[in-house]
């Protein structure tokens, strides 16, 4: 009785080591380190209203050799990777280390290619660190929560809610659901390439 007692609570602790290495206690934001030339992910979106899908397409970034450092080029442009870092922001979009139950504010003045400005005000919050299923594969992600407004030129506003996955693994998001109250965008990881 007692040996069957003793593998028993072995079982347990090696089940709770196992547990604790899948599930970290917290995540830094990548450095430029991090990245490889190479390293190339490719998302495909779709934006649908009442069911119907209004257009889609696929996105890529892919780490490139820019201006003696490393950059991200989209098919179009190439942005330094170090810009993209370290925003000192006292409402970032993400707020690192990255960890179960933060939250923080967001908040952002923005303008797109097609002359729309606006400004978006969300409360975000991790909510969990989960086995999430993509396209491109089965990857440990934070899915983390940002509920608020947004106001923009064209006369909208109303509330916005996103929620996106972030992988450690690959230092991206693998899936993004945006619902604006008038239809869903949808943006998943459909491959990734490394350089290993």
């Amino acid at each position: 009785m007692k040996k069957h007692a003793v593998i028993y609570l072995i079982t347990l602790i090696m089940l709770s080591a196992c547990t604790n290495v899948s599930k970290p206690s917290f995540t830094d934001e990548p450095t430029v380190n991090d990245f490889k030339i190479g390293e190339k992910w490719t998302w495909k979106w779709q934006r649908s209203v009442e069911g119907e899908i209004q257009a889609e397409g696929e996105d890529f970034q892919e780490v490139v050799e820019f201006n003696g450092t490393l950059g991200f080029w989209n098919g179009v442009d190439t942005v330094l990777i170090s810009s993209t870092l370290n925003q000192n922001s006292s409402t970032p979009f993400r707020d690192w280390p990255l960890k179960v139950g933060k939250k923080w504010k967001y908040e952002s003045n923005w303008g797109n290619d097609e002359g729309t400005t606006g400004t978006t005000s969300q409360d975000a919050e991790v909510v969990s660190f989960e086995e999430v299923t993509v396209a491109a594969g089965k990857f440990m992600a934070y899915k983390i929560e940002y509920r608020g407004t947004i106001v923009n030129s064209r006369g909208f506003n109303g509330e916005m809610k996103d929620d996106w996955y972030y992988a450690p693994a690959l230092k991206t998001y693998i899936k993004h659901v945006n619902d604006d109250g008038y239809g869903i965008y949808v943006n998943e990881l459909i491959d990734y390439t490394s350089t290993q």
